[in-house]
């Protein structure tokens, strides 16, 4: 008795195909945990769709227009909580399940290998860029603009008075050689 193969599933089909992409994007060369990053992205989405939605049924609106005031303070503080959440040696903990440590990389800021492969290597990309995180930050301060604006901007002012208090302390060390050479 002959057995037919399983006829193939659309889900499988997708799972072929993404895997296919995989391999010709990658071109023999290391592995890129290209389903982590899907998944990062789509918890991103989802993210940020469900706050819209909340903010829709809260009644809460997004603003006609955003002044430069806003664009300045949500620029600085996203700086800052990117830096702080990928570099700052106290928020270590919360990068310690992705990445491992390997030094200094500035003052007051830890250098740190990725580790793990599969999306706890794609979060620990994330968690350890302050440049990948800016996107999550800056996004989370818009949405908390709609959804707690004035919570929000005391906090955004809080961490951008502490990106200022950051460049005024490089500057202050850069004059103090300068002075002393």
């Amino acid at each position: 008795m002959e057995v037919d193969e399983p006829m193939s599933t659309p889900v499988t089909a997708v799972r072929s195909w993404f895997r296919q992409q995989g391999a010709a994007y990658r071109d023999g060369a290391e592995d890129r945990p290209l389903a982590g990053y899907l998944t990062l992205m789509s918890l991103y989405g989802a993210g940020t769709l469900g706050a819209g939605v909340l903010a829709k049924r809260l009644g809460r609106r997004a603003p006609e227009k955003v002044s430069p005031w806003d664009v300045a303070l949500l620029s600085l503080a996203t700086h800052r909580l990117a830096r702080t959440i990928a570099k700052d040696p106290v928020t270590s903990p919360l990068r310690s399940p992705f990445t491992s440590y390997a030094g200094l990389s500035a003052p007051g800021e830890l250098k740190e290998e990725v580790r793990g492969h599969g999306l706890r290597h794609s979060a620990g990309e994330l968690i350890s860029c302050p440049m990948c995180l800016g996107q999550w930050v800056a996004t989370a301060f818009a949405l908390g603009l709609v959804l707690a604006p004035k919570l929000t901007r005391l906090t955004m002012t809080t961490f951008a008075g502490v990106a200022g208090a950051d460049f005024l302390q490089h500057a202050y060390v850069y004059l103090q050689q300068a002075t002393s050479e």
